[in-house]
């Protein structure tokens, strides 16, 4: 059987950015696997490890049975520690050793893919035991690799597809979480208004509006008088969203209009990626 149709997108758009990926690791000497990526703490190679780590998982395969140095500054919570064990267990593997594992992780999971069957809403393993519907997970695993292949671009200075079929998925899990930015992390107050205006590769706009109980909901039409409007590019939103860097560090990206002091309390609390 085919993918159901409520998953073939994130199939395609999991398809394409790994594809990417492989395409932009495969040239790579030895030396290049070591540099430095703007996900804290990674590697090129960290980044490619875990990638294929968390294919295994979708796959079934057994976790790795390895124990964490104690000196790693990013690892903060069980979440990350989770995370970080399919990539320090391959901190050692060799070039080919990595290409090899990814390219028959590929063939494997596409294989998953075109026999895929279960109902979108199907319970199976999420990380650190929790469960988590097919949807979600496929869902997940389109936004994960699109953006590491951004990772990686950044890495080795090769930008592009930041309008791809990924992009588009990374951009609903992302404003998913602006209304808790906007009116729990930030403080928003009651009855107000907060705009996105975002440019570039791709375009939108999303109004944040906070009732009366101080709850926050999103929408795609525009407020009358926002108490705050932000302007910037897809890059910008999509790296201060996904932790990739600071508001502070890139203010000319970044136009505000209105309250300054609400604005920079939502840019504080920007990211909602683990």
């Amino acid at each position: 059987m085919t993918v159901h149709p409520s998953l073939q997108n994130y199939a395609d758009a999991w398809t394409h950015s790994i594809e990417a990926i492989a395409e932009l690791v495969g040239p790579l000497v030895e030396g290049e696997w070591n540099r430095a990526t703007p996900c804290p703490g990674w590697s090129v190679r960290d980044i490619v490890s875990h990638v294929i780590g968390m294919e295994c998982e979708m796959l079934g395969d057994p976790r790795p049975i390895h124990s964490l140095p104690r000196d790693l500054y990013h690892v903060q919570s069980e979440f990350a520690r989770y995370m970080e064990m399919q990539v320090d267990v391959r901190r050692h593997h060799t070039a080919p050793e990595m290409t090899s594992e990814l390219e028959y992780t590929m063939i494997r999971r596409a294989r998953q893919l075109r026999n895929e069957n279960r109902s979108p809403d199907t319970l199976m393993r999420a990380p650190l035991g929790a469960e988590q519907t097919v949807e979600v997970a496929y869902r997940m695993r389109a936004f994960d690799a699109w953006v590491h292949e951004q990772d990686l671009r950044t890495a080795l200075n090769k930008p592009g597809n930041l309008d791809s079929p990924g992009a588009y998925v990374a951009r609903d899990v992302l404003l998913q979480g602006l209304p808790k930015v906007v009116a729990k992390e930030a403080g928003a107050p009651a009855n107000s208004a907060v705009v996105f205006d975002v440019h570039g590769p791709l375009e939108f706009l999303r109004t944040v509006r906070v009732d009366s109980d101080g709850r926050g909901s999103i929408d795609g039409s525009p407020s009358l008088g926002p108490l705050v409007t932000l302007a910037m590019d897809w890059e910008t939103y999509y790296r201060l969203a996904c932790g990739r860097v600071r508001a502070t560090a890139v203010p000319d990206r970044i136009k505000v209009d209105g309250d300054t002091e609400l604005a920079a309390a939502i840019l504080r609390e920007f990211a909602v990626t683990p």
